[in-house]
């Protein structure tokens, strides 16, 4: 009897080992996919959107690469919108200049800074679950290529701004976006709206 329990006991600690490891592995696997690993190699600063009380509006910023390797911005989240795109400007072949989504995000090398910024590249929020109000605050997440993320406070600021080209898409599909191509001032924006009416 003594023999059989002896011979018996050194399976029973491996069982034991092996179940032990598969629980510990996973829980590891469990908190990997549940949790997207923060971005520590890229800032966002100066942060803010377009006031705009309904349709779409843009958010803007200084996205910096710090670290050694090549980024790329894929995707923003926001719990105001379901739906965001990153955009870019383009010549539109007349002298103007329109917008479109940007395929495959933007890359940033290292050291490099990516101007988020009106009339050039920037964060499109489509179809406004609320209203964004001047002097209030709004939530983004950077969503790089490699899942990693970059969760910031974005201030919501007033803009004027007139209407630009959308690549041939609906006017009234873009209704509220309000920045144009070149504009970077109030100032000119205002000036551009004026003259687009003469």
């Amino acid at each position: 009897m003594r023999t059989r329990t002896l011979m018996t006991l050194p399976a029973v600690l491996t069982a034991a080992s092996l179940m032990l490891a598969a629980c510990g592995s996973g829980e590891e696997d469990g908190a990997s996919a549940a949790e997207a690993p923060a971005a520590d190699s890229a800032t966002l600063t100066d942060p803010w959107a377009k006031a705009a009380e309904e349709g779409m509006t843009s958010a803007f910023g200084l996205v910096e690469n710090t670290g050694e390797e090549e980024i790329t911005l894929a995707a923003v989240e926001s719990p105001v919108s379901d739906h965001v795109e990153l955009h870019t400007t383009n010549e539109d072949g007349s002298g103007g200049m329109s917008m479109e989504e940007q395929e495959g995000g933007f890359p940033i090398a290292p050291g490099e800074t990516l101007t988020l910024e009106p009339g050039a590249e920037h964060i499109m929020l489509m179809d406004l679950a609320e209203p964004l109000e001047h002097g209030t605050t709004t939530e983004l997440t950077l969503v790089f290529s490699d899942d990693s993320t970059l969760e910031v406070t974005a201030d919501v600021r007033d803009f004027a701004g007139a209407q630009e080209n959308y690549g041939g898409m609906e006017d009234e599909d873009y209704a509220g976006h309000g920045e144009t191509a070149g504009d970077h001032d109030s100032g000119e924006g205002d000036a551009h709206a004026e003259h687009s009416d003469e």
